[in-house]
C-alpha cells in the first residue's frame, strides 16, 4: 500500500497516488525491508524538480514499473528538503559510483541501507532493466553485492574530509591571495559568474569576493562582482516582471533559468545585493531587492509569518499540460497585443530577438544594455525610459496573473526561513525600510513559537500546525546567524541570548571535538549508515562554516575563550587543505574575520541605536558591531554605558582605544 498520504511534504503527497507502494523514510519502513530481506529503492527529489516530475510520469505512475518495484523491493520516497541528512549520505554514494549527482536521486541499497547502485533520471525501460538486473544479482550471488556494499560504505565514510597533513596553529592569510588568484582564472569576464553552463548564482561566493576586493582594494575584482550582479539582475534568471530569482541558468548568459524559485536562493541574494548596494548605491541593486522582497511577501509568506519553500518550475500551458517555464515565457504576437506602439522600444530593451529567444517561439525577457545606452540611442530621457519600463512590467504582470500559477511547496523549513529572515534584516540595514525589519521580527517570532521547543531543540519543518523532524545543524546555524543579525539591527540583547542558547545546545548535541567539526545530525537522532559533516559551501554555505563564523562572533559578545578556540580549530581543520576556492568561500570569509583587519565597535549611550543604524547602512564588512542605550551586562558592553554622552569603543585583538565621542572620526578609522 502507498503510505505517502500520511505525510505533509508536498513532494511526497505528489506521489501519494502512484501505484508504487511508496513508504516514507522512517524506522518502520527500514525495519520492514530487513524483515522481508528485500533490496530498498530510495528515490530522492523535491517538489520543484522538473526531472523528478518527468520520471514520476514516465515510471512511477506506470503499472508495469510499479509491479517490478512492489514485488522485489521496498520503495522509499524521500523529500530531500525535509531529509537533507539522508540526501547528503546517498549523494556521496552516487558521486563515488558515477562521478556525478543530481535529482531525482535513485539509489538501491541492501536491506540494511548500504547502497549498491545509483542513478539520476532514467527512462522507463532503463529503470526496469536496471531493477531486474539488481534483483537477479541479489538472488543469485548476494555475496558479490554485499562485498561491493562494504567497499562503497567505506568510501562514503571517507569522502568529504579535507586531509590536512600539515596542521597549523595560526591562520595563514596569504593562502587567501593564492586561492583568489587561482579562482580568477575561471571567471567569465563577459557575463560574470564562472565560465561554464549551467550557471548557479552561488551568493556566498560573491559575498566573499566583494569583501575581499573591498578589503584588498582590488578594483578588478570589485568590477567583476558588479558585472556578475548586473548580468544576473538583467534577467531572465531574475524575474523582472514580478521579482525573485530562479534556481540557476542553463546557459552562459544568465538567460534561460531552470524556472523554479527557491526561498533559500532569494534570501541569500537579497543579502548579497544589499551589501553590494551599500558599497555602490547602484539603483539596479535596490530595484532587485525591492522586487524580490515584494515577491516573497506576496507569494511565499504564510499567514503566521513563516515563509514557504518554493514555486515549481512547471505550470499548466495553454493546452492544460504541465510545462517547464509556461508561466514565465512570452510570444511576439502576445507582446505586440499588450504593448501596442511601445513594442519596438520594449523589444530593444528586453531583446525580443535572437538574443532573447528560447525555444518554440518563446522569449524570456533579458536586458543586455543599460537604460542609459538605450535612451541615448532613441534620443529620449533616461527617466522616461525608466517610467516606461515600470509601466510595461505592470502590464505584463497583470496579463501573466491570468495564467495558471506554478505549484507551491507550502512547507516551512527552519533553515530556509532563517536565511530569508536575515535577507530582510540585511535589506533593512541597506535601505532603511522599517517594513523589512517588521517582517523579519515577525518571522523570528514564528520560529520561536512553532519551531523551538521547551527542551531546547529546533524542529526542521512546519506545515498545518505540525512539526515532525528534529532539527539539523543547518537549522541551528542559520537561526543563530539570523538572530545575531537582528541584534545588530535592533540592539535588543534578547536575540544574542537566544543565539547563545542555541549555540550551547549545538555544542552539546552536534559538536565532535575529535574532528573539530559539528555533525549534521543531532546525537539524539537515529544514526544513518555514516555520520555526515557538512564542510563544502554550495548553493547554501556549509553549516559548519556558518557555525564557525557564528561562534567567533558570539565569543566576542560574551568574552568566551572556548567559543573562540572552537572557531579557530574549525578553520585550521579546513583552510590549509582548500584546493577549490568556490567550494570554501565562507571558510575564506571566516579567515578574514581572523585577520588583523577585523575590528570590534561598541556604541554606548542614548543615541546608540541611531548611530548603529547609520553604521549598518555602510559597507564595512570587517567589524563586529554592538551597542546599548542603557547599562548592559553583556560582557563586551559591561561598564561602558554613559548617560552623559554616546561613546564609541573601537577595539582590535581584545585591545580597545580610548572611548571617542566623534562619530565621523570612528567611521574614518573603520574604513581607512
Amino acid at each position: 500500500m502507498n503510505e505517502l498520504n500520511l505525510e505533509t511534504s508536498p513532494y511526497l503527497l505528489q506521489h501519494a497516488g502512484n501505484p508504487v507502494e511508496w513508504k516514507a523514510w522512517n524506522p518502520k519502513s527500514l525495519a520492514t525491508a530487513k524483515e522481508n530481506n528485500k533490496l530498498i529503492i530510495i528515490s530522492i527529489g523535491y517538489s520543484a524538480c522538473h526531472w523528478c516530475h518527468v520520471m514520476e510520469h514516465e515510471s512511477f505512475e506506470n503499472q508495469e514499473v510499479a509491479q517490478v518495484m512492489n514485488t522485489h523491493f521496498t520503495p522509499i520516497k524521500v523529500d530531500r528538503e525535509e531529509r537533507p541528512d539522508v540526501d547528503a549520505v546517498y549523494m556521496k554514494a552516487i558521486q563515488i559510483m558515477t562521478g556525478r549527482g543530481g535529482w531525482p536521486l535513485n539509489i538501491v541499497t541492501l536491506p540494511d541501507g548500504r547502497p549498491v547502485w545509483g542513478g539520476t533520471y532514467l527512462k522507463k525501460e532503463e529503470w526496469i532493466e536496471s531493477l531486474n538486473q539488481l534483483q537477479e544479482l541479489y538472488q543469485s550471488t548476494p555475496e558479490k553485492m554485499i562485498d561491493y556494499a562494504e567497499k562503497l560504505h567505506q568510501g562514503i565514510q571517507e569522502i568529504g574530509f579535507i586531509k590536512n597533513d600539515n596542521p597549523e596553529t595560526e591562520v595563514n592569510q596569504n593562502v587567501l591571495k593564492f586561492l583568489v588568484e587561482k579562482w580568477k582564472k575561471s571567471f567569465d569576464m563577459e557575463f560574470g559568474g564562472i565560465a561554464r553552463a549551467p550557471k548557479f548564482m552561488m551568493p556566498n561566493n560573491y559575498q566573499f569576493l566583494l569583501r575581499y576586493g573591498y578589503q584588498t582594494k582590488d578594483t578588478d575584482l570589485l568590477d567583476f562582482v558588479n558585472l556578475t550582479l548586473t548580468k544576473m539582475a538583467y534577467g531572465g534568471l531574475f524575474d523582472t516582471v514580478d521579482g525573485g530569482f530562479s534556481r540557476y541558468s542553463v546557459d552562459m548568459k544568465w538567460h534561460i533559468p531552470h524556472f523554479e524559485k527557491m526561498l533559500y536562493d532569494n534570501g541569500q541574494l537579497v543579502s548579497l545585493y544589499s551589501d553590494a548596494y551599500k558599497l555602490t548605491k547602484n539603483p539596479l541593486y535596490k530595484e532587485v531587492i525591492e522586487k524580490t522582497l515584494h515577491f516573497i511577501e506576496k507569494e511565499l509568506m504564510n499567514p503566521e509569518g513563516g515563509f514557504y519553500s518554493a514555486l515549481d518550475a512547471d505550470s499548466l500551458n495553454s493546452d492544460n499540460q504541465l510545462q517547464e517555464g509556461a508561466f514565465y515565457v512570452w510570444k511576439i504576437p502576445e507582446l505586440k497585443a499588450i504593448l501596442k506602439e511601445d513594442f519596438d522600444l520594449f523589444s530593444q530593451l528586453f531583446n525580443c530577438n535572437s538574443f532573447g529567444l528560447w525555444e518554440e517561439e518563446n522569449y524570456v525577457l533579458i536586458q543586455n544594455q543599460t537604460l542609459e545606452s538605450i535612451a541615448e540611442e532613441n534620443k529620449i530621457p533616461v527617466s522616461e525610459l525608466q517610467t516606461k519600463k515600470v509601466f510595461w512590467e505592470n502590464l505584463l504582470y497583470n496579463e501573466r496573473e491570468k495564467r495558471p500559477k506554478p505549484r507551491l511547496d507550502d512547507k516551512c523549513l527552519t533553515s530556509w526561513n532563517a536565511i530569508m529572515l536575515k535577507g530582510y534584516v540585511d535589506a533593512y540595514k541597506a535601505l532603511g525600510n522599517q517594513k523589512y525589519l517588521d517582517i523579519a521580527l515577525q518571522n523570528a517570532h514564528f520560529i520561536i513559537k512553532n519551531l523551538w521547543t521547551s527542551d531546547g531543540n529546533l524542529f526542521h519543518n512546519y506545515k498545518n500546525g505540525k512539526s515532525s523532524i528534529n532539527g539539523y545543524l543547518e537549522d541551528y546555524c542559520f537561526v543563530i546567524a539570523a538572530f545575531i543579525s537582528l541584534y545588530e539591527a535592533t540592539l535588543n540583547e534578547k536575540w544574542l541570548h537566544d543565539a547563545k542558547r542555541l549555540m550551547d545546545y549545538s555544542l552539546d548535541h552536534f559538536y565532535d571535538d575529535k574532528k573539530s567539526l559539528f555533525a549534521f545530525t543531532s546525537n539524539l537522532d537515529e544514526a544513518l549508515i555514516t555520520t555526515h559533516y557538512e564542510t563544502e559551501d554550495n548553493v547554501i554555505p556549509a553549516s559548519n562554516s556558518v557555525m564557525a563564523k557564528n561562534i567567533l562572533q558570539l565569543s566576542i559578545y560574551f568574552n568566551n575563550s572556548y567559543y573562540e578556540q572552537v572557531s579557530h580549530q574549525m578553520l585550521l581543520a579546513i583552510l590549509p587543505g582548500i584546493d577549490y576556492p568556490s567550494a570554501f568561500s565562507n571558510w575564506m570569509d571566516l579567515a578574514l574575520n581572523h585577520s588583523e583587519q577585523n575590528k570590534e565597535l561598541a556604541v554606548c549611550g542614548e543615541l546608540a541605536l541611531e548611530y548603529c543604524t547609520k553604521i549598518n547602512n555602510l559597507y564595512i564588512p570587517n567589524i563586529v558591531l554592538a551597542g546599548s542605550q542603557k547599562k548592559s551586562t553583556l560582557p563586551f558592553l559591561d561598564s561602558r554605558y554613559s548617560n552623559q554622552e554616546t561613546l564609541f569603543y573601537l577595539c582590535k585583538n581584545k585591545t580597545c582605544l580610548m572611548p571617542n565621542t566623534d562619530y565621523q572620526q570612528i567611521i574614518n578609522d573603520l574604513i581607512k
